[in-house]
């Protein structure tokens, strides 16, 4: 007997309906059945189903009980739901509205109701497809990396070479310039975290703005920190200032396009293939820094240009030292300007899904503080802190190492060259090895700098100095890309575990920046100090002995060690595993 309700229904919603009801006894669920019935048509159905269940069935009042904390069953039976009927039929909008509010004729049959807003939740293949990223989008995305590294490169093997021999100013001060500037870019990341978190999105984002309208003054702080200013007392102090701003602002570019990768797809993979299309293009920004950068200078650091190379005195500066490094830091200036063009045109931010979702976002502190106490987290920066720091001082001192402890200084644009060329080359593979194996396996190519780093320090011959560059180059790479593989997993991590307001990506990012530069800040200002309580002499054309093993001391035991823990501490407890279909799913309905 039909009941009065269930009169005038078609039939083929009924028996989806009555599927629905009987398969969620089994918790199997019809995997695309919907079925959204009038209110008095679904008690007549549940009652009528409820009342003769089948033999060895469980009665559906006994099998629909589940606890508040234990839904297992939500996405699916919504996503079931979504799919109800075609747009704009009643059945379609009654599937579409809270099952909470007053007033409400439709409820969800073979679910579990739960309030949600109206268009935040979609299906496995809906996510699937709307994750997809273009190959243009991911390489725009890619330039978008490639002017901080240029700079980037370009003050890490030239920097203290040009303050040391080409403005002369001692050791000393170097240090502070180095540390000065380092700190400040450290401290940068915090406030950039906290205003970026603070700002609402504008009509090209929440984060392009940032990146657009850093740009002109990072662009102005570079050409005025290779400038050599006609007034020689006080030189350190202008060093320092435009050091200062080029690193904070830096920051304010960096940390923005860091975190931007969290909101171009919500897919864990494509996430991963951007990353690697990032870092790609990153170590061509790398090439490019410092093979651009050290031809257009190589001028003025030519084996000749000291008369007497046993007199420890400063020796005269290049008369074109100063053009050339002029028209160096132009085209750096010209590539921030291009790159960021291309970066706005080419990208398109998504919404930040949990901007909608959760109304007011964490505030910054309190993020910080969670992010503080996230084990995964924890563990990627301690590690991480002492690798970076380790690539950072093999890159300040190689030049340095090549001019002064070595006599490989007409060598030393092949070398950086080499490096430069087997990094870019390597990070494609290596991202293969991430994909093949995970993320711990890459993490011993780390290790085959260490043995070589050591064999340069102790053979500083030619031969040997092109194989470790080589090998270097290649344990460069894994370094700078698996860090940014795995921060976004242990965001997924974190996000599974917490509930959160919009912006918490950008905590992550920035914090992480701000410990990395901050331990490369105290690492580099005690070695560069070191140099002067050895004797090192600006400008002079031969160094004392105490400044020959001090540089090889920081070009090879001191990486050596570094590595070494930072691989301890990294191999030490699970690394957070890459999100599943189903839990990127549900990491896009919670944001």
């Amino acid at each position: 007997m039909v009941p009065k309700d269930l009169r005038g229904l078609s039939l083929v919603n009924l028996v989806r309906c009555v599927s629905s009801e009987r398969n969620e006894t089994t918790n199997s669920g019809v995997s695309g059945f919907p079925c959204v019935l009038p209110l008095g048509a679904a008690a007549s159905l549940r009652a009528h189903t409820t009342s003769s269940p089948r033999p060895g069935r469980t009665h559906w009042a006994e099998a629909t009980t589940p606890a508040d904390d234990d839904i297992q069953d939500y996405h699916r039976s919504w996503s079931c739901c979504m799919m109800a009927a075609p747009p704009g039929s009643p059945s379609a909008q009654a599937a579409e509205a809270p099952l909470s509010q007053p007033g409400e004729q439709t409820v969800e049959m073979g679910s579990v109701s739960a309030k949600q807003g109206p268009g935040i939740m979609a299906s496995n293949k809906e996510v699937s497809r709307t994750g997809r990223l273009s190959f243009c989008t991911k390489v725009c995305y890619g330039f978008g990396g490639i002017p901080n590294q240029v700079a980037s490169s370009a003050i890490a093997f030239y920097l203290q070479l040009f303050l040391l021999d080409v403005a002369q100013i001692p050791a000393a001060y170097v240090s502070l310039v180095l540390f000065g500037g380092k700190v400040s870019g450290a401290a940068a990341d915090p406030v950039a975290g906290f205003f970026i978190n603070r700002s609402r999105r504008r009509g090209s984002g929440r984060l392009m703005p940032w990146m657009l309208g850093c740009t002109p003054f990072i662009a102005l702080a570079y050409f005025f920190l290779w400038f050599l200013p006609p007034f020689t007392s006080l030189r350190g102090l202008w060093y320092t200032t435009f050091y200062c701003l080029f690193q904070a602002m830096a920051t304010f570019f960096q940390v923005p396009y860091t975190a931007l990768t969290m909101l171009l797809t919500p897919s864990p993979t494509e996430r991963d293939s951007a990353t690697a299309y990032r870092m790609t293009m990153e170590m061509v920004g790398t090439l490019m820094g410092a093979t651009v950068h050290g031809f257009i200078v190589s001028g003025a650091h030519r084996s000749n240009h000291c008369v007497d190379t046993e007199l420890p005195v400063p020796a005269a500066i290049s008369p074109d030292a100063t053009r050339l490094y002029s028209i160096a830091a132009a085209v750096v200036v010209v590539t921030y300007h291009v790159c960021s063009g291309l970066l706005c045109l080419g990208v398109k931010e998504q919404p930040d899904p949990s901007a909608s979702a959760s109304g007011q976002g964490l505030g910054f502190l309190a993020g910080l503080g969670l992010t503080a106490r996230h084990p995964p987290y924890l563990k990627l920066v301690v590690s991480f802190l002492f690798i970076s720091t380790a690539v950072q001082v093999e890159q300040s001192y190689l030049v340095l190492f090549c001019t002064h402890a070595s006599r490989l200084q007409d060598h030393v644009q092949n070398l950086v060259l080499i490096i430069l060329v087997s990094a870019v080359l390597s990070t494609p593979l290596w991202e293969w090895v991430l994909q093949r194996f995970g993320k711990r396996t890459p993490a011993f190519g780390i290790f085959m700098m260490v043995p070589f780093a050591i064999l340069l320090a102790a053979v500083p011959t030619a031969p040997v100095a092109y194989v470790v560059a080589f090998v270097s180059g290649v344990s460069t790479a894994v370094s700078l890309l698996l860090p940014w593989s795995i921060l976004p997993d242990v965001v997924d991590d974190f996000q599974l575990q917490h509930r959160h307001g919009p912006g918490l990506e950008t905590i992550f990012y920035a914090s992480y920046v701000f410990f990395t530069k901050l331990s490369g800040a105290g690492a580099l200002g005690i070695s560069t100090l070191s140099l002067q309580f050895a004797g090192y002499k600006a400008g002079a054309c031969k160094q004392a002995e105490e400044v020959v093993v001090t540089l090889k001391v920081l070009i090879g035991a001191v990486p050596t060690c570094m590595i070494l823990a930072g691989l301890c501490i990294l191999m030490v407890g699970p690394t957070p595993k890459v999100p599943s279909q189903d839990t990127s799913l549900q990491l896009s309905l919670r944001r």
